[in-house]
């Protein structure tokens, strides 16, 4: 790690006074030697260390001020807690500094591991633990997924996708195009019963874990459309499944939600319709996030997983006649661009 690494001196040195209060009040004896290494780091800010000894291991969260604030993460992680969900222990925290001394759930995340034999087994405890937190009431004081979100993350996709990736804007025809569906998606959302929503229920946030599975990066959690997290763990930035595989896990996910009392809706056709509307919202975000990823700060590998979003579109679109008019816009833009699709 570099020398240079300011904040990363001082982590450490936080991390050697939390580690010997952690020893002593848990009667663990004395801190043994450990090594501290890069666990991951993401799309935004925060980056994660591992700290591991021959008999134990710690999760270090470090989320540097002003540009990441770790108190919603202390807060949810308390909340799903609440409803037996396996998230991290937080041991110590120091939310003026953005440091966070977390229990390890382990080194492989559902991405790592998942596979056409495994899935049904590893989807059946992600919507087991899914479900333990859609049931919490909504109590909490958190933002819920309103109009102004809901533009505010489709906009991503005219702003950062079209005008910096493809160097182009909509033409007036197209603007009325991309407002029409825009404001299709955004209905649909408002529409469907609300329940407390993840944000990001993908693969690479699951870990294989015990119980299984561990659940991370939930910071970001509102009170919104019930389909979103269902909708998210399968079609997700970094693998695709066959569509009759993902309405199988949809369909038993509706099952067991309207069995337990789940808010979804009454019957399986408009609950597919609405998960397919509120997925396309979801890829147009993550399209234009991952532009401004690449144009704004720097990180243009996020940018090859776009087709894939693309690719989701298509497919819901070719069995949604009500998206024809945003497949043909797409295609318009990416000609224009260049761009083969």
């Amino acid at each position: 790690m570099p020398d240079h690494d300011v904040r990363l001196q001082h982590l450490t040195v936080w991390l050697d006074e939390q580690l010997d209060g952690l020893y002593r009040d848990n009667g663990w004896g004395e801190v043994p030697q450990g090594t501290l290494s890069a666990a991951s780091s993401d799309a935004s800010f925060r980056r994660y260390f591992r700290w591991a000894s021959q008999a134990r291991s710690f999760v270090v969260m470090d989320a540097p001020p002003p540009q990441e604030n770790c108190r919603p993460f202390v807060d949810i992680d308390h909340l799903l807690a609440t409803a037996d969900v396996n998230v991290p222990v937080i041991h110590a925290q120091d939310l003026e500094r953005g440091f966070l001394l977390l229990g390890d759930l382990g080194r492989q995340t559902y991405l790592d591991i998942i596979d056409s034999d495994n899935a049904e087994s590893l989807f059946s405890d992600a919507i087991d633990a899914l479900l333990a937190f859609q049931r919490l009431p909504m109590e909490a004081p958190l933002p819920s997924y309103d109009v102004a979100l809901l533009r505010r993350e489709l906009e991503l996709f005219p702003e950062w996708y079209v005008g910096r990736e493809l160097g182009t804007t909509l033409s007036e025809t197209q603007q009325a195009t991309w407002q029409r569906v825009s404001q299709m998606l955004i209905d649909s959302a408002l529409a469907q019963p609300k329940v407390l929503v993840h944000r990001d229920y993908m693969p690479r946030n699951l870990m294989y874990s015990e119980p299984n599975p561990g659940v991370l990066d939930f910071q970001d959690a509102v009170y919104g459309p019930v389909t979103y997290d269902i909708t998210c763990l399968f079609k997700d930035a970094f693998l695709s499944w066959p569509q009759a595989r993902v309405e199988a896990w949809l369909r038993d996910y509706w099952q067991k939600a309207k069995a337990i009392g789940i808010p979804v809706q009454a019957d399986f056709e408009a609950f597919q319709r609405a998960s397919d509307l509120m997925g396309v919202q979801r890829h147009l975000k993550v399209i234009g996030i991952f532009a401004r990823i690449c144009h704004r700060d720097g990180k243009p590998r996020y940018l090859a997983d776009v087709p894939r979003f693309f690719a989701y579109i298509d497919e819901v679109a070719g069995r949604r006649g009500e998206l024809e008019e945003l497949r043909q816009l797409i295609a318009e833009l990416q000609a224009a661009a260049g761009v083969r699709s």
